[in-house]
């Protein structure tokens, strides 16, 4: 910590010495996309932003924990040749995600469907249908 002078401002100091960044350790260059969860009356929708990924790159199964298991794998190569064949440039891309989300139990896991479109991974999680609600029955005593 560093010394206060006389007159000088504490608060700042001590705010930089707790929640400065020099003791956490961030991730530079991370490649996870933003996920959002919606909830309805009859459904879950997951949506994963997915950008420049095509849907042969992603992989959605339910494991056999339970868990809904995205994977998004891409691997690009891209070259530019002069007209002899010799490389100006080639560069090589490979990005990999994977999202684990537990999968509640009031769910048809047989009529999960997805969908890749405009950037956007949607995976909708339709809920069971609850049954109805039972009139109530009167038990004579006998």
């Amino acid at each position: 910590m560093m010394p206060v002078k006389k007159g000088q401002n504490w608060l700042p100091t001590i705010f930089h010495d707790f929640f400065g960044n020099e003791w956490i350790e961030r991730t530079k260059n991370t490649s996870t996309p933003a996920v959002n969860i919606i909830e309805n009356d009859k459904e879950y929708e997951v949506q994963i932003a997915a950008p420049g990924v095509s849907k042969e790159d992603i992989c959605v199964n339910i494991n056999e924990d339970n868990y809904l298991e995205i994977t998004v794998e891409k691997k690009e190569e891209s070259d530019e040749k002069d007209k002899k064949g010799k490389y100006l440039r080639r560069e090589f891309s490979y990005s990999q995600f994977r999202q684990t989300l537990a999968l509640p139990d009031n769910i048809e896991a047989d009529k999960i469907e997805a969908t890749q479109k405009h950037g956007v991974l949607k995976v909708v999680i339709p809920k069971k249908a609850l049954p109805a609600p039972k009139e109530p029955k009167r038990i004579d005593i006998k």
